[in-house]
């Protein structure tokens, strides 16, 4: 039987370690990324979210004190129903008094682009704060009526409420690709961008002027 004899420049290939690292380091390399990666766009999302949240509280606090940026809102808290309790009040009773005793005009709703120019002018105050995809229809208003502010013939105070909604967030990181790359499970949908959590801030109203904020 004839003895198979390695040649030495086989054997010698066969004991090189010299390529390990580098198989090592490609195969390390994609889940290292992927760390990276999801640290530095879930880190974003997490900076964009309490940042969008400090946007709609100052939105709001401007919304409170500026003339309405929607469009027909009273001036003034007209008498509501006729009622045997309400029939005596008069005009500078507290709304609170009666539930009845002001008017329920309804809740006034617009978003910054539909709000004229104190709209555009709150969004541009705010929008350095706001993730960069967001326009002026992302932001919207709302004026309700509360029957605990405000007094029978003054000025009407409604509830503000300011509310970020319908944006999209959107990855910067190929996260998506190298999770396919590692066969991970959840693969399908990372790194493609995702709703934006919604997110409103509401304060009561103040007196509202014609002109700019105090």
């Amino acid at each position: 039987m004839t003895r198979f004899v390695c040649p030495y420049p086989l054997r010698a290939f066969i004991k090189d370690e010299k390529g390990a690292t580098m198989v090592e380091y490609a195969m390390v390399m994609p889940l290292f990324l992927l760390l990276a990666f999801g640290i530095l766009d879930f880190g974003r999302l997490g900076f964009s979210y309490v940042m969008a949240q400090k946007a709609t509280e100052r939105a709001v606090r401007e919304a409170v004190v500026r003339t309405p940026v929607c469009a027909g809102l009273p001036d003034a808290n007209s008498r509501g129903a006729l009622t045997e309790d309400t029939i005596g009040m008069r005009y500078g009773t507290s709304c609170q008094s009666d539930p009845q005793l002001c008017a329920d005009p309804g809740t006034f709703s617009c978003t910054a682009a539909s709000g004229g120019s104190t709209g555009s002018e709150i969004f541009t105050q705010i929008q350095a704060l706001l993730p960069t995809n967001a326009t002026p229809e992302n932001l919207s208003f709302s004026y309700a009526f509360d029957s605990n502010l405000g007094f029978l013939g003054g000025p009407y105070t409604p509830v503000v409420t300011v509310e970020l909604q319908d944006l999209e967030f959107e990855f910067v990181t190929p996260i998506g690709a190298l999770a396919a790359l590692l066969n991970t499970e959840s693969a399908d949908g990372l790194g493609q961008s995702f709703g934006f959590p919604a997110m409103s801030t509401t304060l009561p109203g103040e007196v509202l002027l014609d002109g700019g904020s105090t």
